[in-house]
């Protein structure tokens, strides 16, 4: 089956959309159909050829017009005055929530409301209060702490833009064990992101870590040397190298191939 990919804000999630019979390259601009309406999207991939799948396919409705494209751009003019409005509404109504984004679909058919909460929160006055104001179907979506990081954006520790507002579209599990395989350090305070959560460039480097870890050995092992038997004290996996506490208190660095290891 061919398909082509449609991402909708910048490195947010892409979807499948069936082609049909249109000419579409990738970096065209399509008007399509989502559960939320009708959407202009951005085609981020040529046409490719996928496996028949029993989840429905929408198919793309056209080619997006120049009146299309100024529709959108007029609709992102309102999200400022959308979140302000909100956010007054939601003092008013004394909710314990962070109102984040918001956006409207092509045709303003639907306005959706994103914000970050740590508990579930009853928004039911809010809805009611936001459709006297836009007179248009009110969608409110909670979303969690390192989606919230991507709507805001910023920079992170390394002083470039964070990935997940620049190009990550999905999250991956990044988890305490990659930071000590990657002898970072474990203090919170910077192994975390914006979001609160472990820095998702953690995973980047993982497999190579995990994979040159195969041939190191561990720490407190004994190993063989060239000057007798020792510990290994610390490893440092980029130059394949160990650190070897002897007997009588020395310690020396060797590689990797100049050690043979007690346990194999």
């Amino acid at each position: 089956m061919e398909v082509v990919l449609v991402q909708f804000r910048k490195a947010g999630k892409t979807y499948y959309f069936n082609p049909i019979n249109f000419d579409i390259k990738k970096n065209d601009f399509v008007v399509v159909e989502t559960i939320r309406g009708t959407e202009l999207g951005k085609v981020v991939s040529n046409k490719i050829e996928i496996e028949p799948s029993e989840i429905e396919i929408k198919p793309i409705i056209r080619l997006a017009t120049e009146e299309d494209k100024k529709e959108a751009a007029y609709n992102r003019t309102l999200e400022d005055e959308v979140i302000e409005t909100t956010k007054d509404l939601v003092k008013q109504n004394q909710l314990d929530m962070k109102i984040l984004a918001s956006e409207y679909t092509l045709d303003r058919d639907r306005l959706v409301i994103y914000f970050e909460s740590e508990q579930r929160v009853d928004f039911r006055q809010l809805v009611k209060d936001l459709n006297e104001v836009y007179k248009t179907r009110i969608e409110l979506r909670q979303v969690g702490s390192r989606d919230g990081a991507k709507f805001i954006g910023g920079l992170g520790p390394c002083g470039r833009v964070m990935c997940c507002a620049s190009f990550l579209s999905t999250f991956d599990n990044v988890s305490i064990k990659m930071a000590k395989n990657q002898n970072l350090s474990l203090n919170p305070q910077k192994i975390s992101g914006a979001c609160g959560k472990l820095l998702c460039c953690i995973k980047y480097e993982h497999d190579f870590y995990e994979k040159a870890q195969k041939d190191m050995p561990n720490i407190n092992e004994y190993v063989y040397t060239e000057n007798g038997r020792g510990k290994v004290i610390s490893t440092q996996v980029l130059k394949r190298q160990v650190r070897v506490l002897f007997e009588d208190g020395s310690a020396q660095t060797y590689d990797v191939d100049e050690i043979k290891r007690s346990q194999k």
